[in-house]
């Protein structure tokens, strides 16, 4: 089985751009199901399960490509504020999903992780994902995290919850207490953070997602509904992120004109 290098080389000469403009962790808000369907005249929920169609396209071309990370937010905390009907079909959905997955993760050696609160998901859903999880604990591939019941202030609230406890019980002193320590209790925790962020449907906001995380991210926003999103917009947004000049911070790189 090829390495992550051996495939983000082939990409990177395929697209004609070097390995290191390559990105190896990619966050998607994948925004515009709905639209999606109304512009067909069709269900929500048909527009859902067309968008988790085009999840298994695009993590099947981030395994291809040599992406280390895909990072999808999938449901998020204030998605429970929709219609009762919309919310029982998704999480049906997910649980299809999440079996679905399973023979495709395993023959791609990807390993899939959660991000969020379990405890709130339906028992079906949440037995599936950990059953999914469990399955694939042991890949070395990609790792696909699916961001399912999250919010990333939740998620920070219950990092300082998690060091607070910590530090009652003396196991970690104000002086441990740092960004470092921080990055450790989130969700995310052993993920690299993410070198692009892809949102979908023309939407300029991060919508409380991954907020620690994509401090130093590239950005890239497509009019293209999520159902719509194929191979050859992922490898836009790649050229896109390619042409980015990441000093994070710093004057590196810069010309003296700038």
């Amino acid at each position: 089985m090829k390495s992550f290098e051996e495939k983000l080389e082939k990409t990177a000469e395929r697209l004609g751009i070097r390995v290191e403009q390559m990105p190896r962790h990619i966050a998607i808000i994948m925004d515009g199901n709905g639209r999606w369907a109304k512009k067909k005249g069709l269900p929500r929920a048909i527009g859902h399960r067309q968008g988790g169609k085009t999840v298994e396209s695009i993590a099947q071309c981030c395994v291809n490509f040599g992406i280390e990370s895909l990072t999808l937010y999938s449901f998020s905390i204030e998605n429970w504020e929709r219609p009762k009907t919309e919310v029982n079909a998704l999480m049906h959905l997910y649980t299809q999903y999440l079996v679905g997955i399973r023979s495709t993760m395993m023959k791609n050696n990807a390993k899939l992780i959660h991000l969020g609160r379990m405890s709130q998901l339906p028992t079906a859903v949440k037995n599936e994902l950990t059953k999914t999880m469990k399955i694939t604990s042991g890949n070395t591939g990609m790792t696909l995290a699916l961001a399912l019941n999250y919010g990333s202030r939740t998620e920070i609230a219950d990092a300082a919850k998690k060091i607070a406890q910590e530090y009652k019980k003396g196991k970690l002193h104000l002086k441990d207490i740092d960004e470092l320590c921080l990055s450790r209790h989130l969700y995310t925790a052993g993920l690299a953070e993410p070198d692009l962020l892809i949102r979908t449907a023309n939407e300029m906001r991060v919508s409380n997602f991954l907020l620690w995380q994509i401090s130093y991210s590239e950005f890239y926003v497509t009019k293209t509904l999520w159902p719509d999103f194929k191979k050859a917009a992922l490898e836009k947004a790649i050229l896109a992120y390619s042409k980015r000049n990441r000093r994070f911070g710093t004057i590196n790189n810069i010309s003296p004109e700038s």
